[in-house]
């Protein structure tokens, strides 16, 4: 991802409610970077009623719950999160392809918006970097959901 994230829109999300998928799997940063989410939506006046998180073993499991959220008709955008890192093989570019893949076919087949908030990162260190440190990339899913959230309703019209 680029680090170059386009310029945060203020966006009412009051209206709108939003399904999410964290995997278990590198819980510390993944739940790090879940809290950045919700506080991305809080701020723009989701409230957490109007939030459901669920809960997955791994980064894997994440489209076959977002088909889930997204196929029940509940939610205006679903969000799916993870971490994948880097290790001796290259399962983790495998696994967040697919993952990646997956995630578009859900959005395409139920016409539901599907943020993919699972990343591929190479160390430790660049996963901090995302999750809990100085690149907030859980901020910037916030506002995607927020923004497709809105153009979906749009464009429902």
């Amino acid at each position: 991802m680029s680090l170059d994230a386009p310029a945060a829109r203020s966006r009412e999300g009051a209206r709108f409610r939003f399904g999410i998928v964290a995997a278990c799997f590198n819980a510390a940063l993944v739940d790090a970077l879940l809290a950045r989410v919700e506080d991305g939506l809080r701020s723009a006046g989701v409230r957490p009623d109007r939030l459901q998180v669920v809960r997955v073993p791994g980064s894997h499991e994440v489209p076959w719950a977002a088909q889930a959220l997204a196929a029940s008709g509940r939610f205006d955008c679903v969000i799916g999160l993870g971490l994948l890192i880097a290790g001796e093989t290259n399962h983790h570019e495998l696994v967040g392809e697919s993952v990646s893949h997956a995630l578009q076919q859900v959005a395409l087949n139920t016409q539901i918006p599907v943020i993919n908030g699972v990343m591929v990162v190479d160390s430790l260190a660049q996963g901090r970097a995302r999750c809990v440190g100085r690149i907030n990339r859980g901020a910037e899913f916030a506002a995607a959901a927020l923004t497709m959230a809105d153009l979906r309703r749009q464009l429902a019209r």
